[in-house]
């Protein structure tokens, strides 16, 4: 089980990575672009690190408050979330 969660947060990181990725050199060609909803979404379901480390890389969306704040509160529940669970885990010995 937990090592299922923790492939399904790295591949969701990845994917969050690649996400902003794609989206900035996407606003940089003047192409089609990938929409703050999604954006949003990949960091809420568990890919908020990916997210954090894609805005601060490839300085993206730095400039937005829904992202500058609510990014790396999302990455402080979900860490909070993992710390939590972790030492569930450890105290029923699982």
């Amino acid at each position: 089980m937990q090592r299922a969660a923790a492939g399904y947060l790295l591949l969701l990181n990845l994917g969050s990575f690649l996400l902003y990725g794609a989206d900035k050199r996407r606003a940089i060609r003047r192409a089609w672009r990938i929409s703050e909803r999604t954006l949003l979404l990949s960091a809420m379901l568990g890919g908020a690190a990916g997210a954090l480390l894609g805005m601060w890389l490839f300085r993206h969306k730095t400039r937005k408050l829904r992202f500058t704040l609510g990014i790396p509160l999302l990455f402080l529940i979900w860490l909070l979330a993992g710390i939590v669970l972790y030492s569930k885990c450890r105290i029923a010995g699982v």
